[in-house]
């Protein structure tokens, strides 16, 4: 009689065909995306009604490996191809899954813009401080001090501060967590997938090879280390005081859950009180 064997339950969420997958060892991607494959099991939302959108670069490759309708897009464009999607199939739940540098360098001004129009998006940046696939070169969200293949002596440009940026430009749901937080991520995501509007989540997981290696930070595991030591869940902290610096204290958690109306909700609105005013000028 053979041995009976245990299936990962996230394992029918994912295209196991495709692995092994190309992330290098420690990297946080994939954890991310275990998370991801946790909360969607928790959701209990049908799998048909839920497609995810992802743009270029490593976090980009999320796309391939999970057993949902995916479109890997164009360099910077995952929100626009999103946004597309779920004005045409509003019953839809949309995922935007990509990195820092897709999301907010090339794709900074999609991303403010979804934000200020509320688009109901589900946004995941996992965030690597660095151009991970294209060589290292200094991102937007380098920390300053940090050296790059760009920056040999150090970043000199203030890096964006994620959580107030997402904030401020009009988002509902903000929160961050690192690789090392697996339990709050996928609660947080689990969250997001149940409400109405532009949600944002950041998950720090630098960049073992191109940023970890060449900052002398360590391997994978030490990165969890100092997670585990660094970090201060902070839930409700204003965002202006979430700024990142180099191996300095991370202040993660919740801190913007809001109500407001989503696009789709002020479009038909608006929609409504033109055909109200036309035809009270007809009757007139």
């Amino acid at each position: 009689m053979s041995a009976p064997t245990a299936m990962n339950p996230v394992e029918p969420l994912l295209r196991s065909e495709r692995m092994p997958h190309i992330w290098c060892p420690g990297c946080g991607i994939g954890t991310t995306v275990n998370c991801f494959a946790r909360a969607l099991e928790r959701s209990k939302l049908p799998l048909d009604r839920v497609a995810l959108v992802s743009g270029i670069g490593c976090t980009g490759r999320v796309a391939g490996y999970v057993h949902l309708d995916s479109f890997h897009t164009t360099h910077g464009r995952a929100i626009p191809f999103a946004t597309g999607l779920k004005l045409a199939r509003p019953e839809m739940t949309v995922v935007v899954y990509s990195g820092d540098g897709d999301l907010i360098a090339i794709g900074g001004n999609h991303f403010i813009h979804a934000a200020r129009r509320n688009v109901d998006l589900k946004v995941i940046c996992v965030n690597n401080f660095i151009y991970g696939m294209t060589g290292g070169q200094v991102a937007p969200t380098t920390p300053l001090g940090a050296t790059a293949t760009t920056a040999p002596y150090g970043a000199f440009e203030r890096p964006f501060n994620l959580p107030f940026l997402a904030e401020s430009s009009g988002a509902v749901y903000v929160a961050r967590w690192t690789a090392y937080h697996v339990q709050h991520i996928a609660h947080a995501m689990a969250e997001a997938l149940q409400k109405k509007g532009f949600c944002f989540i950041e998950i720090l997981a630098p960049c073992p090879t191109l940023y970890q290696r060449r900052n002398r930070l360590g391997d994978g595991l030490e990165t969890m280390r100092y997670y585990k030591q660094h970090s201060v869940i902070r839930n409700g902290a204003s965002t202006r005081d979430l700024d990142l610096g180099f191996q300095s204290e991370i202040t993660v958690g919740k801190f913007v859950d809001i109500e407001r109306p989503t696009l789709q909700q002020t479009m038909e609105a608006a929609y409504r009180q033109a055909l109200q005013q036309r035809y009270a000028g007809w009757r007139a």
